[in-house]
């Protein structure tokens, strides 16, 4: 056999790190795990050896300077020389007859387990999972298995601060003036509100401020990095770190390429080491996007993003930007709180990587939301009913109170009659309501309808925030035509942006407008609308599933490792995460690695030497 010298040179290193160092019947191994003062051992004394006698023998030894240990008169403290390892030292004092035994300086800390209320109740199971039942569950299963979670309180026994970590969570922004955020913020003199903004609302135009208007980014920040030991609510994976928020999703969730290319290119400028994506789509590949990952990549930036919630298999039906196929990029299915894949998680037996806790998560949430509901009661008729003329009505100023609009057409056609009834040719059916929305952050009008009209005839939603027709003077949030079968009824559901709407005077308005020689067709059915207003607030909870919420949970991990091994590249980082799982049984076959990820594994998981080569003949 023929080793080359950097083969040798590795196995001796080897040979060193793997000796048992023994003395006097008892024997200390250097282990990985072990923390211990760099230039100090203990050395026990055996009976009989006289004060000065020990301090001689020691200084005879190599210390630089001896201590006693409390009132242990036989035990000292022996300060090392420059040069002089510890395990060096062990091996010298215990060889001398007069030495009973000598041993490293351990280090001890206290045990990492947070004080914060929701941790102590048991909720916030993706942390430490004893089989409990979560008093806020939404999923269907809200008993767990012990033991199926992320193996936390382990891991914070290594490591807890992730402060010299950026985290850049690319989502809907984050509300960082949450009291259990807020110390956690990342800021710079030139953003000084923690991030930016690269989807602004339509009110303000651009803008810097990533304040978050939906909550999902803030639930999002809250599992990475909510402050423990601070006796509020829960706790994130990091204790202390650094949280960018990057705004590239609007107040109703959604984002486009060019908002999200600028986010992670902000992000990746401004010293992230883990960007969060707790959101995607399906599609065509997109080139612009998959560059932006790239960058990502050459800046050593480490890329989680999220599976889908669409139970599919996204090697069949590309879930992007989990499909995109760079080594920077870990995508993250959830697991429920038994280590089942959840019944909403994607999968993919090589584009999704791990899994993660993903159901009944609790964190924080951007504000409190309220429901106007008070025009219910005048939308539309009670079921089987007609509130005016059998082919077709709309409201008045007269017909219900506090409403505006024409006579005539059938904007909102009776169910009772939505197989006869038909809207005429010339319509133009409006209506339309004012609502104080002073006080508010943001605002979506939710809006579920039956629409069937011709090609050129629209069904419009408008708003003003001066009141009035908004079909006079407003702004037009959706508009449909074309949606006409002849038989069959076209649904939808929409939650429109109205927050340029909040104002005292908030008018929101609905239009059926056909052209001349239109007839024929049901028109339009409103079968619910509601405006969901939400007021940021700096204590808001809640618990709540998604894939959405098993990514920040794999984040997290990674600004661990990374804080922990600061020589750590994207590349490392990345498979101590992979690696340093447990396999389970549910990601089997439908990931690239069948493990859910274990923050203690992450923790303690070696990498590979590379650039060693070894050459037998």
């Amino acid at each position: 056999m023929k080793i080359n010298k950097l083969g040798l040179l590795s196995t001796g290193l080897g040979l060193m790190l793997a000796q048992t160092l023994s003395f006097a019947g008892t024997a200390w191994t250097p282990s990985n795990g072990s923390q211990y003062v760099k230039d100090q051992i203990l050395v026990k004394f055996k009976s009989g050896v006289t004060a000065a006698s020990r301090a001689q023998i020691a200084q005879g030894l190599g210390a630089s300077t001896v201590q006693a240990v409390g009132n242990q008169s036989d035990m000292v403290v022996a300060s090392l020389m420059p040069g002089q390892t510890v395990e060096q030292a062990v091996t010298t004092y215990a060889n001398d007859p007069n030495v009973a035994y000598a041993q490293p300086n351990y280090i001890y800390h206290t045990q990492a387990v947070p004080t914060d209320p929701q941790y102590a109740a048991g909720q916030i199971w993706a942390a430490k999972n004893t089989g409990q039942t979560m008093l806020t569950g939404t999923y269907p299963v809200a008993t767990g298995t012990t033991g199926a979670d992320l193996n936390l309180e382990s891991a914070w026994d290594i490591q807890t601060d992730c402060s010299s970590v950026v985290v850049a969570v690319l989502d809907t922004g984050i509300n960082y003036n949450s009291t259990d955020l807020a110390n956690n913020m990342w800021t710079s003199v030139t953003d000084t509100l923690h991030g930016r903004n690269f989807a602004p609302d339509v009110a303000t135009g651009v803008n810097s401020d990533p304040m978050d208007l939906a909550g999902h980014g803030t639930h999002v920040a809250g599992i990475i990095a909510a402050q423990a030991n601070n006796g509020i609510a829960g706790v994130g994976v990091c204790w202390t770190a650094k949280l960018m928020a990057v705004r590239v999703l609007d107040a109703t969730g959604s984002g486009t390429t060019a908002t999200i290319i600028p986010g992670i290119n902000y992000a990746v400028t401004n010293g992230a080491k883990v960007i969060n994506m707790s959101l995607g789509g399906t599609g065509a590949y997109d080139a612009a996007y998959s560059a932006a990952i790239t960058n990502a990549l050459n800046n050593d930036v480490l890329v989680v993003v999220a599976a889908g919630n669409d139970n599919q298999d996204n090697d069949t039906t590309p879930h992007w930007p989990c499909n995109f196929t760079q080594s920077n990029l870990i995508c993250v299915a959830a697991l429920d709180q038994n280590d089942a894949l959840a019944t909403f998680s994607d999968y993919g037996s090589t584009s999704v990587d791990v899994g993660a806790p993903g159901t009944n998560i609790y964190s924080t949430w951007a504000g409190t939301t309220t429901l106007i509901t008070d025009f219910h009661v005048v939308d539309y008729p009670t079921a089987g009913t007609l509130a005016v003329a059998p082919v077709g009505w709309t409201y008045s100023s007269t017909s219900a109170t506090g409403w505006g609009g024409s006579a005539g057409g059938g904007l909102f056609t009776p169910a009772a009659s939505w197989s006869t009834a038909n809207y005429v040719a010339s319509t133009d059916a409006r209506a339309y309501k004012s609502f104080s929305l002073t006080g508010y952050s943001a605002a979506l009008l939710q809006v579920g309808a039956a629409v069937n009209v011709q090609n050129g005839d629209t069904f419009d939603v408008n708003y003003s925030s001066a009141g009035g027709d908004p079909f006079a003077a407003g702004t037009n949030v959706a508009s449909l035509t074309n949606r006409y079968d002849g038989v069959l009824t076209y649904t939808t559901y929409a939650e429109l942006n109205i927050t340029p709407c909040i104002s005292a005077t908030c008018s929101v308005g609905f239009q059926l407008n056909s052209a001349v020689t239109s007839a024929g067709d049901k028109g339009v059915f409103l079968t619910n609308f509601t405006i969901k207003a939400l007021t940021n607030t700096t204590n808001a909870y809640n618990t709540i599933n998604g894939t959405s919420m098993a990514t920040p949970q794999v984040a997290g991990v990674a600004a661990l490792v990374r804080a922990r091994n600061p020589s750590y590249t994207y590349a490392d980082t990345a498979n101590a995460i992979k690696n340093g799982g447990r396999s389970v049984a549910a990601l089997s076959g439908k990931s690239t690695t069948g493990k859910a990820v274990d923050a203690r594994g992450a923790l303690t998981y070696i990498n590979r030497p590379t650039g060693i080569a070894v050459t037998v003949q």
